[in-house]
């Protein structure tokens, strides 16, 4: 079963936080090899992949990438790689649902997604 995340935070920043992006953000696909479709909107990047989003704070690496820009969706595969705001999270596939700034984790067959959160400890008075 797939593992839903907000952004890697909670769900209300999350989902504010991405109706406050300014439009046209860039965001950043480095890898060996892209190959891109105008007929379909989805590009494809294989090859150490390596993603950079400023705009949600989002740095990712992956094996294979593709971004579907009709749908505003952008799927990793092949030991993925998250972090964001100095939250990651390790999963063999990743789906990012950018326009709800949601991501959904799988992990390979009887293996888990791995999660790590930075917790602010309240300070006792």
């Amino acid at each position: 079963m797939p593992l839903v995340f907000n952004t890697l935070t909670e769900a209300k920043f999350a989902q504010v936080k991405a109706q406050n992006v300014a439009p046209r953000q860039p965001l950043t696909v480095r890898s060996d090899i892209q190959e891109a479709n105008s007929e379909t909107g989805v590009v494809t990047a294989r090859g150490n992949v390596y993603i950079n989003y400023p705009a949600r704070n989002i740095q990712a690496t992956s094996a294979q990438a593709q971004y579907f820009s009709k749908e505003r969706r952008l799927v990793l595969t092949g030991n993925v790689y998250v972090l964001q705001d100095g939250n990651t999270m390790r999963a063999e596939t990743m789906t990012y649902l950018i326009d709800e700034g949601r991501f959904i984790a799988t992990p390979e067959t009887q293996q888990q997604v791995e999660s790590i959160y930075l917790v602010d400890e309240e300070e006792n008075n």
